[in-house]
């Protein structure tokens, strides 16, 4: 529809694609796929951080029915290698910035080809350059695919164990696009900034592909860097700006924050974790909305909408339900709660996933028999329809019978002066059964005693929420995507 429109900018390397050219560069992507012996259903794997020719590898997957799956390079050796065999991709392209992480996994593809996503490293390997434009630009024959055939295979974090590929087909990938549209009100003039890595979708899901399904602009960032991400925000007038509240957080610490125009932003949104309000406030202080959004790779992952004019009115609620997604609390025996319980939220629509890669019994656990999908999150509806989240079900902890929220305290020690990032777990208790212990990083400069720490929350919370235990850290360990990794901290306990 908008052939000559832009569709995405190379931030990275300083370059702007049309609509036309990225359909182009797609077609000659999947006519080497094809001549590389790639069928539809084969895997073709990328191991790369957030860079422009991943999003040529994608969308040719999307043209010939392949299965992007991306490997979080964050994971070790051992695992990716897990991976690489669990799914056996038909060809791998990786990124040359990771020449020397990607070297220990090299040994291990002896049958498939290996592709550099730019300037040749290994003698041994072409460049994706090399061999695409070798080939037509123009359409492609397309195998028949249908909208459950399997698009990407995602790997989820995992509480424990090794991760599992969350398995998307492009009928999730269509309406997830269709239901954030809708839900969102997004516009065919919408910019983004993209902050989420690829290999995860946050990446691909929750704006990049409802952008290109709609015809707004995305920008391909680089490593996250808060000062580049400000210069582009205004710079490139982004009208969206979404990550996790990690990332909010150092960007609102920058001391370009408050000189920087967000002029044409209509809403900045958290996801990934619950965003503490005292974060949240220092954007409604330049007079911009920040809010809370809700997702899992296994649905969607947009599943809310908050409108605008109820944010600072229920600053830690996600909204209501999205079009086509329906929902429910449920109790451990699946026994549907009422307004204001707390329960285990339930998700079903056309935006849910099609069971973890060859791990049916795992599937089992997650997917009811009639469709519902259990997401392991605690959430609360009350009266007028708004939706909470409370928490991971894991994380919750029972301290003498009183059920205890780590992201409650969270939000009131984001709330100190001094306090950067705080994260809450349960440990033990010989009485009480389980106490919290608190993990919390000071901003520069900054002193603070435990017993300070009890005293600011004496009288902002229950006795029994208060931890028991204070450690204090010089960071706290995060995911690709900037979340707090709260498993690491309880294998340190």
């Amino acid at each position: 529809m908008t052939p000559k429109k832009e569709a995405i900018v190379d931030n990275i390397q300083n370059k702007r694609y049309t609509f036309e050219e990225m359909d182009k560069r797609a077609n000659q992507v999947a006519r080497l796929l094809l001549d590389s012996g790639v069928q539809k259903g084969n895997r073709v794997g990328i191991y790369s951080k957030n860079r422009f020719e991943f999003l040529d590898i994608l969308f040719a997957c999307g043209k010939i029915g392949a299965i992007l799956t991306p490997f979080n390079i964050r994971l070790t050796t051992p695992e990716t290698e897990y991976l690489l065999k669990k799914t056996n991709p038909s060809i791998v392209f990786y990124d040359p910035n990771l020449r020397i992480q990607f070297g220990k996994i090299r040994p291990l593809l002896e049958k498939q080809l290996v592709v550099v996503m730019g300037n040749k490293m290994f003698d041994t390997d072409p460049d994706i350059y090399s061999l695409m434009t070798r080939k037509s630009s123009s359409a492609v024959e397309r195998p028949a695919i249908t909208m459950d055939d399997p698009f990407l295979i995602v790997f989820t974090g995992g509480t424990t164990g090794l991760p599992k590929g969350a398995v998307l087909s492009h009928r999730l990938v269509f309406w997830n696009s269709v239901n954030t549209i809708v839900s969102w009100g997004l516009r065919p003039d919408d910019i983004q900034p993209l902050l989420f890595p690829l290999f995860h979708t946050g990446g691909i899901n929750v704006l990049l592909i409802p952008f290109y399904h709609l015809g707004a602009l995305s920008i391909i960032m680089g490593d996250f860097d808060p000062e580049e991400t400000l210069r582009v925000v205004e710079s490139e007038r982004c009208t969206i700006v979404i990550g996790v509240p990690t990332v909010f957080n150092m960007i609102s610490q920058s001391s370009n924050f408050k000189k920087t125009n967000f002029e044409h932003v209509r809403s900045f949104i958290s996801g990934g974790a619950p965003c503490p309000v005292a974060i949240m406030e220092k954007y409604w202080e330049r007079g911009k909305i920040l809010k809370m959004g809700y997702g899992l790779t296994e649905v969607g992952p947009n599943n809310f909408y908050l409108p605008d004019d109820a944010v600072k009115e229920r600053p830690t609620s996600v909204g209501f339900p999205a079009f086509h997604c329906d929902m429910k609390i449920v109790d451990d025996d699946n026994v549907t709660l009422s307004d204001e319980e707390v329960g285990e939220l339930m998700l079903r629509g056309p935006h849910t996933f099609s069971g973890y890669w060859e791990e049916p019994e795992e599937s089992a656990k997650v997917i009811e028999s009639d469709g519902w999908v259990h997401t392991g999150d605690l959430v609360m509806r009350d009266s007028d329809g708004f939706y909470y989240i409370v928490g991971r079900k894991k994380d919750m902890f029972i301290s003498g019978g009183e059920n205890v929220f780590p992201s409650e305290i969270e939000d009131v020690l984001y709330k100190h002066p001094a306090i950067l990032e705080a994260a809450v777990i349960g440990v033990p208790h010989e009485k009480w059964g389980e106490v919290g212990k608190v993990f919390i990083v000071l901003k520069d400069g900054e002193s603070l005693a435990e017993d300070e720490i009890r005293q600011y929350m004496d009288d902002k919370l229950a006795s029994y929420k208060i931890p028991k235990h204070y450690e204090f850290r010089g960071n706290l360990p995060k995911s690709a995507t900037g979340k707090i990794l709260k498993r690491e901290l309880e294998d340190a306990k």
